[in-house]
């Protein structure tokens, strides 16, 4: 269900934001994450936490700030044989002009060794999504934002989403202050140049923020229609614990590909101009969300009618 945004080409007097996303540190991010060293970065393993250690280290260089002074945030997470492991989902913000939140979001973890012993490296799912969210950390640490951006790390997704929802199960700020959440979750392997972001089925009034400036990228809306069945990705990332919370969302990601879950979803096989357009997108996009204080109000009552 493709439907390509044809709205006009300047909303808030949009500058070009792309030059604000580091290309460098982005590509260093993302390919030092999806590295054997960390050998698919499987919740519950050592080298899961090696990842987290990272991420943390990234946090603290850019400038983000902890919720009392730890990143960490502890879960147990279930594996599907029942078993009880530690998750830790990492948390940091970027405090703005008001309290009001949005939260920024990406999976760290992926799934690890596959029984033939190779590793699963996890490129695109989802380094590539916690490599953008570090961009933006970057950008929204030297350019104060409006609202107070949270961004996540989320563990155990490939398990069910089980970091998201120990996340909103147990909030560092009240679930009244959220605003809502930007997901992103694959967003560096498209052959076509297309970048799908899914949620305006259910929160229309978000569309008129969707557009870049970028001529080198589509940003199509679709993928979130139940009617859809399997290709309904409300709840296929961790967008989908906030909408179980009535929180408004948007998620941006890519359509499958041949390396999704295989050893091949390797640094090397990914669009790297094409993760830089797509994260220079996702920036652009949000500040047409953040600057525009109506927004404040608008998801506040679209919040207050669906309780």
């Amino acid at each position: 269900m493709k439907k390509l945004l044809t709205l006009p080409l300047l909303f808030l007097a949009t500058a070009i934001f792309a030059q604000d996303i580091n290309r460098k540190q982005l590509l260093t991010d993302i390919e030092v994450l999806s590295s054997d060293v960390y050998k698919g970065r499987k919740t519950g393993t050592k080298e899961n936490q090696m990842a987290a250690d990272y991420i943390i280290k990234r946090f603290k260089e850019i400038g983000v700030k902890p919720y009392k002074n730890n990143f960490k945030q502890s879960f147990i997470a279930k594996n599907r044989k029942g078993e009880d492991l530690q998750g830790y989902n990492l948390v940091g913000y970027v405090k703005g002009k008001t309290d009001k939140v949005i939260v920024i979001s990406a999976h760290y973890d992926h799934i690890g060794i596959s029984s033939n012993y190779l590793i699963n490296n996890g490129a695109d799912d989802n380094a590539s999504g916690v490599s953008a969210l570090l961009a933006l950390a970057g950008y929204y640490a030297k350019n104060k934002p409006t609202h107070t951006l949270i961004f996540a790390a989320f563990d155990a997704e490939e398990m069910g989403l089980q970091g998201a929802k120990a996340f909103v199960a147990r909030p560092p700020v009240s679930l009244s202050k959220i605003r809502m959440n930007i997901n992103m979750d694959m967003i560096s392997h498209n052959d076509r140049s297309e970048l799908y972001v899914a949620g305006t089925y259910y929160y229309p009034e978000l569309k008129k923020y969707m557009h870049t400036t970028n001529p080198n990228l589509k940003l199509l809306t679709g993928h979130d229609d139940p009617k859809l069945g399997k290709d309904d990705w409300t709840d296929q990332s961790d967008q989908g614990a906030f909408h179980q919370k009535k929180i408004p969302f948007l998620y941006f990601g890519v359509e499958d590909h041949a390396d999704y879950h295989r050893p091949s979803d390797e640094f090397q096989n990914i669009n790297k101009e094409f993760f830089y357009n797509a994260a220079s997108a996702i920036l652009e996009v949000l500040n047409n969300i953040d600057q525009d204080r109506t927004i404040q109000s608008l998801l506040h009552e679209r919040v207050i009618m669906k309780n």
